[in-house]
């Protein structure tokens, strides 16, 4: 496979003082100079795969069947197995177990968000935070446009996120010599239930989420740290806690801080984008962040015109889906991170999409690859494909969405077989016995395609 590399060019955002209520607060003759915003420090691009050729020797479906078939018929995996495997050379079915019947796919379903969002709001897509003028002197409203990766400041979980410290410093050369008094956030973006139908009620207070909000810093977390496994406090109210913050940076008082509503046609202060929407889709994929999914979620239905609710997204996406010439009739979705146990996608369609974006006939969809974990090596599959020793053979091979619920076990992607043929696969499981035997299950699904010579 020939990689290239996606190169995103930033552009400056310049703010400019323009008539409006700061113009009334600083009198007609004393407006301070236009502010320059900084650009957001722009992180290298990753690289993503090229369109599948029709390289290697095609591999028997015969022959695949007879590799597959003991494994995925064990109890170890679970009491119910969906498979799907297709070359994606060919677009022939080389295995398929329940295929097309709709299943729990955990966190596979940031395969379909992935592509729902990069489709309809572009790689290179940035998400803006803003501040402007409130209705009186020295009210400033925190404006949320439901980026989370926001940071407050140089200690940033994501890298290359926009900051707050630097929104502030903008906002203070804005107002010249008017004092911050007060400070509104603005979450009007995001409407509806702040957590999803199925979600399990511990969720949030385990960490595994935050409360869905259009305003937030790291993800809603109360500190900048990742755990693959939950344990990342998050804040009762992330967007409360980033007004108070950011009234912290401008000297205001944090006990001003409230729910507010920009004025109609307010005067901006100052702005601060996200990495690109391609940056944005790797983290979730390689790190499984529920928060990011759920928040790129709604800029699919933003960008489809669909209220930014829970139902709004899932509609959205399902749309966006159709619109890729996706059959989704085997698609039920209540979220997008896959965290609700209400979800329910078939192995046929993950493969059907990884095998689309593998054509080339989408370039935007290229970006799923970039940012799927690797086995033995990144993400969620840096642990994976270590044991048995037979499941090794897959390490730095197989790359995939893994999904993990309890008792629920399931992981998408593609890999190179030995006979040098890319192969797109799902395996979704249920009803194993124990956890850690369940997931290496699972990885002997795909390590034994890399090695068998079909």
């Amino acid at each position: 496979m020939a990689s290239v590399l996606v190169l995103i060019v930033g552009i400056a955002v310049v703010g400019l003082i323009r008539p409006g209520p700061v113009r009334e607060w600083l009198g007609a003759e004393g407006s301070p100079e236009p502010t320059v915003v900084p650009p957001t420090v722009e992180p290298v691009p990753t690289p993503v795969l090229v369109a599948a050729s029709a390289g290697g020797v095609a591999p028997s479906s015969a022959k695949v069947k007879a590799a597959l078939d003991p494994l995925v018929k064990s109890s170890s995996i679970g009491s119910t197995v969906h498979v799907s495997v297709v070359d994606v050379a060919s677009g022939d079915v080389l295995y398929a177990r329940n295929a097309d019947v709709p299943t729990t796919p955990a966190s596979t379903t940031k395969l379909l968000t992935a592509a729902a969002v990069l489709s309809a709001r572009g790689p290179a897509h940035r998400i803006s935070t803003r501040v402007v003028a409130g209705s009186v002197p020295g009210e400033v409203v925190l404006v949320g446009g439901g980026d989370p990766t926001l940071s407050v400041n140089g200690k940033a979980l994501f890298p290359g996120a926009a900051r707050l410290d630097q929104l502030a410093a903008q906002v203070k050369k804005s107002l010249g010599g008017t004092e911050p008094t007060r400070v509104l956030v603005d979450t009007s973006l995001f409407s509806g239930p702040e957590t999803a139908k199925g979600w399990s009620p511990d969720d949030i207070s385990f960490g595994q989420v935050s409360r869905i909000q259009a305003l937030m810093t790291n993800g809603g977390r109360v500190k900048p740290i990742h755990n693959e496994f939950g344990g990342d406090p998050r804040s009762g109210d992330p967007a409360i806690a980033a007004g108070k913050a950011f009234a912290k940076l401008l000297s205001a008082p944090q006990s001003t801080v409230r729910r507010g509503k920009a004025p109609a046609a307010a005067t901006e202060l100052g702005v601060v984008q996200s990495p690109p929407m391609v940056q944005l889709s790797d983290w979730m994929l390689e790190e499984s962040d529920n928060t990011v999914a759920e928040l790129l979620g709604r800029q699919v239905a933003l960008a489809r015109k669909r209220p930014a609710t829970f139902g709004g997204t899932t509609d959205a996406i399902v749309g966006q889906l159709k619109d890729l010439g996706l059959g989704t009739a085997d698609l039920d979705l209540s979220d997008a991170s896959g965290l609700s146990r209400n979800n329910a996608i078939s192995p046929e369609l993950l493969t059907r999409l990884l095998g689309l974006a593998a054509s080339g006939e989408q370039p935007a969809l290229s970006g799923i690859f970039g940012g799927l974990p690797v086995a033995g090596w990144s993400g969620t599959m840096e642990k994976r494909f270590k044991s048995p020793k037979p499941n090794q053979v897959g390490q730095g091979v197989v790359r995939a969405k893994t999904g993990t619920l309890s008792g629920v076990n399931t992981m998408a992607g593609q890999l190179i077989t030995e006979d040098g043929r890319l192969l797109v696969f799902a395996v979704m499981a249920k009803g194993s016995p124990n956890a850690v035997t369940g997931k290496a299950a699972v990885d002997k699904v795909p390590a034994r395609l890399v090695s068998c010579g079909c």
